[in-house]
């Protein structure tokens, strides 16, 4: 009767990675609990999180190492790894939301979200190919576009070519304040990109110590047409949820990045933290920030805890 935040499974988009093969369930060592998942699978599975009332997933490929190159050109392949579970998605889960990562970094045998030339991110040459990625992502079913890259310009470009293709119905959802931060390595691991990567992303992610610049980068991406701005990653950065959510008022999500989830999982595995109490606490406290859904590895889970105290 007292609570002023309150959690529930429409809160939760959930995080998939997606590999080769039928059948496949690989464990990712450095994020307890979560697989890698074949296509079939990843059906199966997305089948489940509906049931529990989860309103979206978010796909992440492991792309194949053979298929990356520096041009990124399997980012573009209707029928990638990505767009194949987007169809097997839609056919055997209809009304689940999808949500698809634009970045280069998993098709990229350097491991950065654009196009490296002479040792430098080319801008405008990779938001050219965002542009066509997100395209063929939108005419394999995917509902939320959400780019991840950090490029400027990329939003507003990303507009205008789906709206140009006749998707004005699919929606942005911009990684406009994303940290250059080092809780990301488990994520890494998990796609594929930690072995390749060349240098580091400081040069296009934010400094963690600025918050007026992340400010200025979810105003041009709202200016730009997103339909929703994400902060990542998230209990570090909960002051930047709060600014974003008072200073603009748009709907605000929050990324719980694999390091955020690999450190509770490893604490509760070694008796230092109980589990699903500090899981709870943590989702509230993304709430409590301003939050209007949250991108967890939790969100299976945490539904099914819901869902259990629902009923009791």
């Amino acid at each position: 009767m007292v609570a002023e935040t309150r959690l529930s499974p429409d809160n939760l988009i959930w995080p998939i990675f997606v590999c080769e093969g039928a059948n496949q369930r690989q464990p990712i060592p450095s994020m307890p609990g979560v697989d890698r998942l074949s296509v079939d699978l990843v059906a199966e599975a997305v089948t489940h999180a509906k049931d529990l009332g989860i309103p979206a997933i978010a796909l992440f490929p492991n792309t194949d190492p053979a298929l990356r190159n520096a041009e990124a050109s399997e980012a573009l392949n209707p029928g990638n790894l990505i767009n194949r579970a987007t169809r097997a998605i839609k056919q055997a889960v209809p009304d689940i939301g999808i949500m698809c990562d634009v970045a280069l970094d998993p098709y990229t045998d350097h491991g950065h979200d654009g196009l490296l030339i002479d040792g430098t991110i080319d801008n405008d040459a990779t938001v050219d190919i965002l542009a066509a990625q997100a395209l063929v992502q939108a005419q394999a079913g995917c509902d939320i576009i959400a780019p991840s890259d950090m490029m400027d310009g990329r939003v507003g470009a990303i507009r205008q070519h789906l709206d140009q293709h006749g998707f004005s119905d699919v929606q942005i959802m911009a990684y406009a304040a994303k940290y250059a931060s080092a809780f990301y390595g488990p994520f890494r691991d998990a796609v594929g990109s930690s072995s390749t990567l060349i240098g580091d992303k400081r040069t296009y992610q934010l400094n963690p110590s600025n918050s007026d610049e992340a400010m200025r980068e979810v105003a041009l991406d709202i200016a730009e047409g997103a339909d929703m701005v994400m902060v990542k990653p998230g209990m570090p950065y909960l002051d930047i949820v709060r600014r974003v959510k008072t200073e603009f008022g748009a709907p605000t999500f929050v990324y719980q990045v694999s390091g955020e989830y690999a450190m509770i999982c490893a604490a509760a595995q070694n008796g230092w933290l109980e589990r699903q109490q500090v899981m709870m606490e943590s989702l509230l406290a993304f709430r409590r920030a301003g939050a209007n859904g949250i991108l967890t590895y939790f969100a299976v889970e945490a539904a099914e805890l819901l869902q259990q105290l629902n009923s009791a």
